[in-house]
Order: structure tokens, then C-alpha cells, then sequence
């Protein structure tokens, strides 16, 4: 089988642990780009930010980001874009709100935040992947849902970080139970991504597919998290990485090494090394 199509998540995967890109990781990229793959990246980060990441790998190609909600290769002309509507982000965040969480509404060329009380590195650490504040600015305020009634926004996702995994599961089944419509899936063991239904990395697989031509069957798609699980499952070879958890590696076609050893160099090169280049049209 040949593979034309590379999907990448971002955290975990392409970055190492300490959010820095390897030189080989770049160097493996190129060499599948050399080979005539397409290659994009699968993130739940939002669009600016896996822009300024796919800049860094000299990635000019449509990007999954929003876990599979907003995909483009520019911010003005998305190639799809699918979004919770006012009320339905209202609600989330009202539902939310109830819980001990931190709250961001991400629409892709902004974040809103909720004030947490709690101490500065915290919000450090859950303000990490945001991207740099001057390409996607976020604001803080006493309560989302407040500013949600002045300033409607349609948000592509909504991502909430607990600080507890009670209130997270009460969240979750609150969620479940009140907002129909909804997918959640999650991208750390205290994270939850709230998209519109039938979003995911592996629906924006398909119609990224679609728009080139490129079937599941001759994608690989590598990830390390709950959110990267469906295209892992989908594509033709579903790759998790060595630092993903085992109910994520135990279900991939091939567990390469960690994001700290290389994972992402050494899978390209093991898959692609004997696969003749390819025109790509």
C-alpha cells in the first residue's frame, strides 16, 4: 500500500514533552514531502496556532485543527468550518460554570477565558498551546457566560480544564444529558473538547480526503491522546505514539517511540523509506 497522506497531531506527538520541535522530527517531514505525501497536521489546537507550528515544519497545506471543527490553510477561506451555535455555547458554558473548571470558548481567531482562583502557575500551565497572545489573543473574564449574553459567539470548540476528575465526570455527564448535539473527547486526562456532533480528527480526515482525491485507506495518521483515538482507528495505518496511553496504543496498527525519542522521525522513515515517490496533484 502507498500512502499519500501524513496527518500529524501536534502536543505529544510532533512536540517533544518540553513543547519544543526536534530537528529530525523537521527533517522526517521533509522526507516524506520528498516522496510526493501530503502532509498535515490533526490538532485540537486552534487555527492560528498549529499555523505558527506548520510554518515552523514549512507546511503550506489545509490543517485540522478545532479537533476536526475549523479546516483551512488560511483564516479567511476555510476549506470546512463547523460551529456550536450561540445558544448551544451558551449553555455549555452555563453547564460548565457549575463545576471547578477553567473555561475557554475558541473561536479561531480569538479565546475566552474564565478568571481562575487559583495559583499563577496553574494558569501558566493550562494557558500553554494557546499559541503566541499577538497571533490569538485571550481574554479573561469573571464569567464566560455573562460575556457569551453580550458578545454571541459561535465558537468552533470549547475546551474545559479540571482541576478535579469528579467535577469533570459530573461535567461530562451533565453535558451528556442537557445538550444534545454535542461530541467530547479529550486531549489530557483533565481536559474535555466540546465540538458540534459528528465532529472529530477523523471526519476532517474525510473531508480533507475528499478534496484531494485520497481515500482513509492510504492515510497514516499518528497521535498520542483520547482525541486522536477515531483517525487512528480510521485510516490505513493508525500509528500511536510510545508516550501515548495504553488504551490509545493498544489500539493502533503500530506504537512507535515517544515524542521525547524520536517517534515521529522514526515512524516516517520505517513507513515511507521503501515507497517510491509519488506526483502529487
Amino acid at each position: 500500500m502507498a500512502y499519500r497522506l501524513l496527518a500529524l497531531d501536534i502536543d505529544g506527538t510532533v512536540l517533544k514533552s518540553n513543547h519544543r520541535l526536534a530537528k529530525d522530527t523537521k527533517d522526517a517531514i521533509e522526507y516524506a514531502k520528498r516522496k510526493g505525501v501530503y502532509v498535515t497536521l490533526a490538532t485540537g489546537r486552534a487555527f492560528p496556532s498549529a499555523q505558527k507550528v506548520a510554518q515552523a515544519l514549512n507546511l503550506n497545506t489545509d490543517l485540522i485543527t478545532h479537533d476536526g471543527a475549523f479546516i483551512s490553510s488560511s483564516l479567511e477561506t476555510p476549506t470546512f468550518e463547523k460551529r456550536l451555535n450561540n445558544e448551544k455555547a451558551y449553555h455549555i458554558v452555563e453547564v460548565l460554570e457549575k463545576h471547578n473548571c477553567h473555561i475557554r470558548v475558541m473561536h479561531e481567531k480569538y479565546a475566552i477565558g474564565n478568571k481562575i482562583r487559583q495559583k499563577n502557575y496553574l494558569i501558566a500551565k493550562m494557558t500553554i498551546g494557546i499559541g503566541d497572545p499577538l497571533f490569538y489573543p485571550v481574554t479573561f473574564v469573571d464569567s464566560v457566560s455573562n460575556y457569551l449574553l453580550n458578545e454571541p459567539v459561535m465558537p468552533p470548540k470549547i475546551h474545559a480544564h479540571f482541576f478535579n476528575e469528579n467535577d469533570r465526570k459530573k461535567a461530562i455527564e451533565e453535558l451528556d444529558q442537557e445538550i444534545p448535539g454535542i461530541h467530547m473527547t479529550s486531549s489530557s486526562e483533565s481536559g474535555l473538547e466540546i465540538v458540534s456532533e459528528g465532529i472529530s480528527k477523523a471526519k476532517g480526515l474525510h473531508v480533507l480526503g475528499e478534496k484531494l482525491g485520497i481515500g482513509l485507506n492510504e492515510m497514516v495518521a499518528i497521535g498520542a491522546s483520547e482525541n486522536d483515538l477515531e483517525m487512528i482507528t480510521e485510516v490505513g495505518l493508525g500509528v500511536a505514539m510510545g508516550n501515548a496511553p495504553r488504551s490509545i496504543r493498544e489500539q493502533a496498527d503500530w506504537v512507535t517511540r515517544s515524542n521525547d525519542h524520536g517517534g515521529v522521525s522514526y515512524m516516517v522513515r520505517e513507513v515511507f523509506r521503501k515507497q517510491l515517490n509519488m506526483q502529487y496533484k
